[in-house]
């Protein structure tokens, strides 16, 4: 992932999703092309560079043939986990066996609320005004209803960044970073690490930012979650696939939820979305041993953290969005990528990825490592 404006602030969102493909379809030499069924993509502005169904565009571009279809799906930060849900579903109900899912997110060339917002009147009426508020303000309320105070957002978003460098150290992303090869002004460079994560953090320095969102705040620029560039792929399929094609599984997609809740506290969703995900699948919160939950904000996570018990040590142990980055659309895919890796790499059976949606939505799903 790059920062807002930094790595990729030349490169095509289209262009990082085919890239993405390209390397995971380089993981799987033998499967056929032709076998996979459809190419879906989550994007939350599907937009501009990144419109034209950009599943569609960049399933022909990185060589797929053309008898592979593509879509591009948008539950806003979601969409990058809806696209592997809808894949797992088609599979799960006989309709598929061989998919491409991901997500994908340029916010340097689309921005936040895309190039031309343009809302409904009445969302603004008193009795809606909560559908028009920015996602730090929901935040701002979060913190104010869950009694979440300065410090602990402060202190939270630190231990994202020094979790975050220290499986940098470690490489602990090698296995699931496709590098990329770029030319940024006269010289070339390769792209292999995640730009966010910044060294030089520190209560201190995060203590001096003034609130972002209202006045008398607590949620700032430090303790939100960074505007990224990034996409991500993730092969799905069915048993009869893996068999045929002699594929060897990371993890089985066991259930997916989501759910709305009030859009002034849409940070508290995952406190919804994750028990019903739970009990779905038939399982217990302390049969999860790695749940990458999504740092939209500081305010929110430590809220959910709070609310479900949840131990700290299981949650984002490489960090997350507020020190490595959250490319919307791609955010989903990006997180269940990371979740898969990690995972096999530390022989653990269950995990989760959950995270809050834009106008008061929440989603959670579970994977078991096979």
């Amino acid at each position: 992932m790059g920062k807002i404006h930094g790595v990729f602030n030349q490169t095509r969102p289209d262009d990082l999703l085919v890239h993405a493909i390209k390397g995971l379809l380089n993981t799987v030499p033998k499967l056929e092309k032709s076998a996979i069924e459809d190419v879906i993509i989550g994007c939350a502005m599907p937009e501009a560079e990144q419109g034209l169904n950009v599943g569609r565009i960049a399933a022909l571009l990185a060589g797929l043939p053309e008898s592979v279809p593509g879509m591009t799906v948008n539950r806003l930060c979601a969409s990058g986990l809806q696209s592997i849900a809808i894949a797992a579903d088609r599979i799960k109900t006989g309709a598929a066996d061989v998919l491409i899912a991901g997500g994908v997110e340029s916010m340097t060339m689309i921005p936040m609320t895309g190039n031309k917002p343009a809302m409904n009147p009445m969302i603004f009426a008193d009795e809606n005004k909560a559908i028009a508020y920015g996602m730090g303000m929901t935040a701002e309320k979060v913190a104010e209803r869950c009694h979440i105070d300065r410090a602990s957002q402060d202190e939270f978003a630190l231990e994202s960044h020094k979790r975050a460098l220290a499986a940098i150290e470690r490489g602990e992303f090698k296995d699931e970073i496709v590098p990329i090869s770029k030319t940024d002004l006269t010289h070339q460079m390769i792209v292999d690490t995640d730009e966010g994560p910044r060294a030089n953090t520190s209560l201190e320095a995060l203590a001096k930012l003034r609130p972002a969102f209202a006045k008398e705040g607590t949620v700032t620029a430090g303790n939100s979650s960074q505007m990224s560039d990034g996409a991500a792929a993730l092969l799905i399929c069915s048993e009869n696939a893996l068999k045929k094609f002699h594929l060897t599984p990371m993890a089985k997609f066991l259930g997916f939820s989501v759910i709305g809740v009030d859009p002034a506290v849409m940070g508290i969703a995952p406190v919804k979305a994750i028990p019903m995900v739970l009990k779905q699948v038939g399982l217990k919160l302390e049969d999860l041993e790695w749940i990458e939950l999504n740092e939209a904000f500081a305010a929110q996570s430590v809220a959910v953290i709070r609310e479900l018990g949840l131990d700290q040590s299981r949650v984002n142990p490489l960090g997350g969005a507020i020190s490595l980055g959250h490319p919307l659309g791609a955010t989903g895919s990006i997180r269940a990528t990371t979740l898969l890796h990690g995972m096999k790499r530390n022989n653990l059976k269950y995990g989760m990825v959950t995270m809050c949606i834009g106008t008061g939505m929440g989603a959670a799903s579970i994977i078991e490592r096979v």
